[in-house]
């Protein structure tokens, strides 16, 4: 085990969550053959195979699979001597790993990134956007610093910091526009477009009309916000949007834009992180960035 580095450990991590060299290799910023002579070196020192190949797939052979567990602590233990040697800065410096939901990540980032850059030139921030369920892992894996989501996360090893809270409005073709704004139950009798399974803000909509998930409905799933009002755009039905991306994904659609009455459907928006993370009060500086941000933005879609 003399020879086994860091530098073959995390190809091994990202070779085992992606299950192809082709995309580990990407991952990892390399080329396919140098991540497989890694593999290879790793597996001569051990005397034994961590994965068993396949012409598309790699899978962890059954050693692999404890190697793996052993190999995400050490990581992880090597991360946290970088998160204390950051914390004992009383700025924000050095690699930040943002995770943000992508029904945030379009709007609010650039102005997030604008704001850390003139308040911490220093700073390197690398963002990752994907879903909730991913993020979460990746921040218990220790793969993330922090996230940007939906509350509540309800985690117990996480910190939960709430920044903002933004409404739902409802998007319908132009030609609706002087009908009244249905409320929940009238919602769920429309077709009602909604973002595939997986996003949060597909159940947070669904919760607003009262729909169980797993009942049929007539409507079209989008892979996005800016799909859902292309397709309203197109007259094939309605379907809510957060406020902050109003502006962007309705600038070049002819739809109408409506507020529905008291309550009005809503979202927590906040920032979670490891409670055992040695950055915690570096954290809560970019936390009210992000919140400032929401401020700006918010105030521009209003």
């Amino acid at each position: 085990m003399k020879n086994v580095t860091l530098k073959q450990l995390r190809y091994f991590e990202a070779l085992a969550h992606h299950g192809h060299f082709g995309r580990a290799a990407e991952a990892c910023s390399i080329t396919q053959p140098a991540l497989s002579v890694q593999i290879k070196e790793l597996e001569q020192d051990l005397g034994a195979i961590l994965f068993e190949r396949a012409a598309r797939q790699v899978r962890l052979t059954t050693l692999g699979e404890a190697f793996l567990l052993r190999v995400q602590d050490v990581l992880r233990a090597v991360e946290g001597l970088g998160d204390l040697a950051r914390a004992s800065h009383t700025g924000l410096v050095g690699r930040l790993r943002l995770g943000v939901i992508p029904t945030i990540a379009p709007y609010l980032l650039p102005t997030i990134i604008t704001r850390l850059s003139r308040a911490h030139g220093e700073l390197d921030v690398f963002v990752r956007e994907t879903m909730t369920p991913k993020l979460v892992q990746e921040l218990l894996d220790g793969r993330l610093d922090a996230a940007i989501v939906a509350l509540p996360i309800g985690e117990p090893s996480l910190v939960e910091t709430e920044l903002f809270s933004e409404n739902f409005v409802l998007i319908r073709p132009r030609a609706e526009a002087g009908n009244p704004v249905p409320n929940g139950e009238e919602l769920r009798r429309m077709r009602l477009l909604l973002l595939e399974e997986g996003h949060c803000f597909r159940d947070q909509t669904l919760a607003f009309c009262n729909i169980q998930s797993s009942l049929p409905r007539d409507g079209l799933d989008g892979s996005s916000l800016s799909t859902l009002v292309q397709i309203v755009d197109a007259g094939m039905g309605v379907t809510l949007i957060p406020e902050m991306a109003v502006s962007v994904e309705t600038r070049a659609a002819s739809v109408s834009i409506a507020r529905f009455a008291e309550p009005q459907p809503s979202r927590r928006i906040g920032m979670i992180w490891r409670k055992t993370n040695p950055l915690g009060e570096q954290l809560m500086q970019v936390a009210e960035i992000v919140r400032q941000a929401g401020r700006q933005i918010r105030g521009q879609s209003s």
